[in-house]
């Protein structure tokens, strides 16, 4: 297959590492010091399986350049959304499908104000990596599954050529029965990873260890899981139960992405994880307290830090 991935951060360049690895002609767009880097030395993959570096089909910050695909792979910050959805656009033809893995559940709704509706499809990702340098991806942990599937979960020969693609790479990639309810599965979880780590400056172990805190993340997941059962979204009636029972489960060291940027200084992806929940309870006129406690918590460093 001819895929694009828009951009090659922590999931784009692990699965163009798969993918190019496994024969198929990946496009990856970045920009700066990563680009020139993959265009130098390649892209490299450090996983628990070992550092595999590939030479994509090609390396450019310019989608028009790369023309019309087969698939695109959507994994940005979701700040960039609107400016990356856009510059999609030279890669799409009537039958290309775009498949975004972001944080938070509103990606596809998001990408259906840019893009035709007939591109975009729907999707979450649940893998720990990161742009560990310029040109080099490294992945934490074992777990990567991919799901993803039409937006009204019908059957296509795009979507079974992709996720062919993928298990033909080695890449996890489950068929989901409804994409709707799995993403907001990883979302009932993660809202609550996500808040509580980067709010409380802690870890899973911490949460695990002491009650008061192991109480809210509890709330978080039954506030956000009834947020999505208002909105439609066929939850199974224990999704917060298994949330937590899989919480516990968890490295007692892990903590969300959004907790290792407030210890940086980063930019926080808080509109669409914490802010989100906020938005989407207020739409379907539920209370979500605890969540709105977390996001007012984090807001001033929404930003990242300002020295």
């Amino acid at each position: 297959m001819r895929i694009a991935t828009m951009a090659t951060g922590g999931i784009g360049g692990y699965l163009a590492v798969k993918l190019t690895e496994a024969g198929h002609e990946v496009a990856t767009i970045a920009r700066g010091a990563h680009l020139e880097a993959i265009r130098q030395n390649g892209l490299t993959l450090h996983s628990p399986d070992g550092r595999v570096t590939v030479q994509p089909w090609q390396a450019t910050d310019t989608p028009a350049e790369v023309g019309p695909v087969e698939a695109v792979i959507f994994g940005v910050k979701g700040d960039a959304l609107p400016q990356a959805a856009r510059a999609c656009l030279p890669m799409l033809g009537p039958d290309t499908v775009v498949v975004p893995f972001l944080n938070g559940v509103e990606a596809a709704e998001r990408l259906l104000e840019i893009l035709p509706e007939g591109n975009v499809a729907n999707g979450m990702a649940s893998v720990s990596t990161t742009i560990a340098e310029p040109g080099v991806i490294r992945q934490t942990g074992t777990f990567a599954n991919f799901t993803f599937a039409e937006r009204d979960n019908r059957p296509s020969a795009r979507i079974a050529a992709l996720r062919a693609a993928l298990a033909g790479a080695g890449v996890d990639a489950p068929v989901p029965k409804d994409i709707d309810r799995a993403v907001w599965t990883k979302f009932v979880l993660f809202s609550a990873m996500s808040g509580v780590t980067a709010a409380g400056r802690c870890t899973i172990g911490d949460i695990l260890a002491h009650p008061p805190l192991g109480a809210l993340f509890r709330q978080v997941l039954t506030e956000t899981a009834a947020i999505g059962r208002t909105l439609g979204v066929a939850l199974p009636t224990d999704a917060e139960e298994k949330a937590w029972q899989i919480a516990k489960t968890l490295p007692p060291a892990m903590r969300a992405s959004t907790a290792v940027d407030v210890e940086h200084g980063r930019p926080l992806e808080i509109e669409w994880v914490s802010g989100a929940a906020v938005r989407l309870a207020e739409r379907a006129g539920v209370l979500a307290p605890a969540n709105k406690a977390l996001y007012a918590l984090l807001l001033p460093h929404k930003d990242g830090r300002r020295d």
